[in-house]
């Protein structure tokens, strides 16, 4: 099949197992191809993909998880379609669960996991029954399409041995790496958990809606984002803020839950 005759273009925003699994069931479907320019989420503009669109001159265009820094063409936007879970899209089911309706396919039970490891964490999975060796295979193979390397991996654990300050309800930690997950995995569960460097912050737990309503106004300028369930996390897009104001930030939480 041609591209002119591609029914369905799905491109892929930043790389995670969900976004990994999301090409793969693609890839299955007749008509159907995916676009993966192997983003990360701090890069996945919609902008990145202006050049593809008229390539598949006739196809329904999918957006996954793709941040719309530019318009949608105007012959293009009738074919459009936004596919998320984040921010005002956070109520919708998660991008793979989405994908999968637009398919017509049904989840085998580790998509299923994986989907709801994107969109709840660990609860989610065990919500649906998950074992112990489900989840840490989910959770080993999510940090990897993440980009986090055996040195990331290193570093959580040297930040958690030197930046850990444990409150009475919340745990701060200044990561060494970039990459968060390996921290989250290795302090799960907790009840709130605020992560952070000189350029970026996340907090996840309990708070988070109050964050949320806190932070509208820098939700609708694009520097901070959230999703997951109603503890699930939210934080500032790196380099949103500077030095100063990330620290000022993470003491104004730190004083919230521990004073």
């Amino acid at each position: 099949m041609t591209e002119k005759e591609m029914n369905k273009v799905f491109l892929l925003g930043g790389s995670d197992l969900e976004m990994e699994t999301v090409k793969q069931i693609v890839g299955q479907c007749s008509g159907c191809i995916s676009v993966d320019l192997n983003l990360s989420w701090s890069n996945a503009l919609l902008s990145n993909y202006l050049g593809v669109f008229d390539n598949f001159p006739r196809a329904e265009f999918y957006a996954v998880e793709l941040q719309e820094d530019i318009e949608v063409p105007a012959g293009v936007i009738s074919r459009y379609h936004r596919i998320d879970h984040h921010n005002e899209y956070a109520y919708r089911s998660s991008s793979l669960e989405q994908v999968a309706e637009v398919l017509g396919v049904a989840l085998n039970r580790r998509q299923l996991l994986i989907a709801a490891n994107d969109r709840g964490y660990i609860p989610a999975m065990k919500a649906l029954g998950a074992t112990e060796d489900e989840i840490a295979e989910i959770r080993r193979l999510d940090r990897r399409a993440q980009g986090v390397t055996e040195d990331d991996e290193r570093l959580a654990e040297e930040s958690l041995a030197c930046n850990m300050h444990k409150g009475r309800q919340l745990w701060v930690v200044k990561s060494l790496s970039p990459k968060f997950s390996p921290i989250c995995d290795r302090l799960y569960p907790y009840q709130r958990l605020l992560i952070y460097t000189d350029s970026e912050w996340m907090f996840y737990g309990e708070g988070k809606l109050e964050l949320v309503e806190q932070l509208r106004e820098d939700i609708r300028a694009k520097k901070v984002f959230y999703g997951g369930a109603d503890d699930g996390y939210v934080g500032c897009v790196r380099g949103a803020y500077s030095r100063k104001e990330i620290e000022q930030f993470v003491e104004q939480i730190k004083k919230r839950y521990d004073e």
